[in-house]
């Protein structure tokens, strides 16, 4: 499995101290964020994208290119990018520049994120959001995978004989995967192109979570693809952790009270309770984690969210300590325990290469 962190670049008041950080502290935090997520162990780094306060992530191939050139090993994902408003040329050659930038450590996770207003911002109609997704993405593939490209649709000028570069490194496109909370239609895209499916698993009680995912894989088994085993499943997570369960909770609760998303509504020991959330020790965290199994079945990617609701930086940077040092190699050492051997590891850009150059080899042969 891979593990590891994704944020959305909230610029959130520190609720105990009244200070909220400047854009310029938010943006570098989330680049200490990512360095720190590669020195403790972790395997992937996602941002979200958003065009309006109080977020900052509005370029993402910006920051992901900047944490490339920081690091050797992470795998540099979206957590959002809005296959809805974007361009789909524009995201084409973005990413395959990142690609080779990154030496292939990217992958993409396409949504359609959850700011209204970002519709109109951009030319584009709310109420086409599922049609914008299932057209600009099918765009997006065959630009990836043709050198050459002739193409009409509903929402984009005509292309005639286009050719998008740079084209994917080792003409291998990057990994995709379609997040939603509760879009099935986004599900069935995925399942329909043999993608990854990512459900955000942070506000929603596990029967929702479990719903979705399994309308995947038996969508996915539909298409031919493998068995619904064998589908790309990844899930969100919030946590936050202290040695002492009771000091995590102390800690967390004005900001888990004042938070933007989920303040002022259920108590904090309802939303643990109700959802995902882990509020409490490492041992909390892994018990709580594990039994994601039991809804999601063996699943590829683990992300989590530590930076939310105004956390300040020195604190996100102790909770990764313990993420690293302290949960993940458990739960790298027990999601592994009795996972069949049909089910495949995370796609990467060594694994895709690999697969592909098989494929040729065969074709050659026949």
């Amino acid at each position: 499995m891979q593990f590891g962190i994704f944020t959305v670049g909230d610029v959130t008041p520190d609720p105990t101290t009244g200070r909220t950080p400047t854009e310029r502290e938010r943006i570098k935090a989330m680049v200490a964020i990512a360095l720190k997520a590669e020195e403790v162990g972790l395997d992937v780094f996602a941002t979200g994208e958003h065009h309006n306060p109080p977020f900052v992530p509005s370029s993402p191939t910006t920051m992901l290119g900047y944490i490339a050139a920081r690091t050797e090993k992470l795998i540099l994902s979206t957590s959002t990018t809005l296959i809805t408003t974007n361009d789909p040329v524009k995201i084409a050659e973005d990413y395959a520049m990142l690609q080779h930038l990154a030496d292939g450590r990217v992958d993409l996770m396409m949504g359609r994120g959850n700011t209204g207003p970002v519709y109109p911002w951009f030319g584009k109609d709310i109420r086409e959001g599922i049609n914008l997704a299932v057209e600009n993405y099918a765009l997006l593939r065959r630009l990836w995978t043709e050198d050459v490209v002739d193409w009409e649709g509903k929402f984009r000028t005509p292309l005639q004989g286009f050719t998008s570069t740079p084209r994917p490194l080792d003409d291998v496109a990057p990994f995709v995967w379609h997040g939603s909370i509760r879009s099935p239609e986004i599900a069935e895209q995925a399942a329909y192109y043999g993608d990854g499916f990512f459900h955000n698993n942070i506000f929603w009680p596990a029967d929702h979570t479990r719903r979705m995912v399994e309308f995947y894989r038996k969508r996915y088994a539909h298409y031919g693809h493998g068995t619904p085993e064998q589908a790309i499943v990844g899930l969100g997570g919030q946590v936050f952790m202290r040695k002492n369960s009771q000091d995590a909770v102390t800690e967390f609760r004005p900001y888990f009270d004042n938070a933007p998303v989920y303040g002022h509504g259920p108590s904090l020991e309802d939303f643990t309770e109700q959802t995902p959330l882990t509020v409490g020790s490492p041992q909390q965290v892994i018990e709580k984690t594990l039994a994601f199994r039991e809804y999601a079945g063996d699943y590829q990617r683990q992300l989590f969210l530590m930076d939310h609701a105004g956390l300040p930086l020195k604190t996100v940077l102790e909770q990764l300590d313990l993420l690293g040092e302290e949960v993940v190699p458990v739960l790298r050492e027990e999601f592994a325990k009795g996972r069949p051997a049909h089910v495949p590891q995370a796609p990467t850009h060594q694994s895709l290469l690999a697969a592909k150059e098989k494929k040729e080899k065969e074709a050659a042969t026949v």
